[in-house]
């Protein structure tokens, strides 16, 4: 299986970080996520970023720095996760492929269950 180069955001706002339950009928649903996707052919990341988070959320983002990578694979998917830490710039956020969202603290996380890849990269919060 060739492996995906995926981005995501972690959006930071008075230190509370924004997760977003996966739509129904996905692969990993109802799990919580940074959110992000696929980067195109040739596409850089912090393009890729900023393209994806428009297209699921409906605002745009000032990308800060990237915080790590992790690397997920099961029997439907081959990715490599780069997260960014990134902030709100403009736009009212609207869930366009997600079923909830929440602002959470770092304590919060525990009440949440997250896909994996994100579940590691808490700890570098």
């Amino acid at each position: 299986m060739e492996l995906t180069h995926v981005v995501a955001a972690i959006i930071i706002n008075d230190n509370k970080f924004f997760i977003a339950k996966r739509a129904k009928d996905k692969h990993l649903e109802g799990m919580y996520e940074f959110p992000g996707g696929k980067l195109l052919k040739n596409e850089s990341h912090e393009d890729g970023l900023k393209r994806e988070i428009k297209e699921e959320l409906d605002i745009e983002i000032e990308i800060k720095d990237k915080i790590g990578e992790e690397n997920f694979k099961d029997d439907t998917i081959n990715v490599k996760i780069h997260y960014y830490m990134c902030t709100h710039k403009s736009g009212k956020l609207t869930l366009n492929e997600h079923q909830d969202s929440a602002w959470v603290t770092k304590e919060e996380f525990k009440n949440y269950e997250f896909a994996e890849g994100d579940k590691d990269i808490i700890s570098l919060l």
